[in-house]
């Protein structure tokens, strides 16, 4: 029974790591409805775009910030470390993008935190919340930390 149980958890973890590489994907074909289609209709999302939050991942405006990049959006996870119980999962790590701006032309590439609740409705894993923040310098300048690596 136990190994039976442990099954679940490993299918469970890597369902979720599933999730979080359909992101990955998502956002290098910029696929806004791909994207959405992640997410639990009514999810907080916590991204680095005013306002404070969101709910719901906004369709039009998903592809619009999209259409701002020349070619692919390329965001990585790494190091994800994900806590499964039942039918609610907790994932944090890394995530860092890479992409070239339409505005001025020039590539963008820097890390960022991030924070994924996901619940399982009907068999799918949704994500119900998601937190992505970028440190600043706690110098008075409150440049982000754009610099920095795991």
């Amino acid at each position: 029974m136990a190994t039976a149980a442990m099954q679940n958890v490993s299918k469970d973890h890597a369902d979720v790591l599933a999730v979080i590489d359909q992101l990955s994907k998502t956002n290098h074909d910029k696929d806004a409805a791909g994207f959405a289609a992640l997410f639990a209709e009514d999810a907080s999302d916590y991204n680095l775009a005013p306002p404070l939050s969101h709910r719901g991942i906004d369709r039009r405006e998903k592809q619009a910030w999209f259409d701002s990049w020349d070619g692919p959006v390329e965001v990585e996870a790494r190091d994800f470390e994900v806590t499964v119980s039942g039918d609610v999962a907790f994932g944090h790590g890394f995530m860092h993008m890479n992409a070239t701006s339409k505005a001025g032309a020039r590539l963008v590439s820097f890390w960022m935190r991030s924070t994924l609740h996901l619940k399982r409705e009907a068999g799918q894993w949704r994500i119900t919340h998601s937190h992505t923040s970028v440190p600043f310098y706690m110098d008075g300048s409150l440049r982000p930390a754009f610099d920095l690596q795991p």
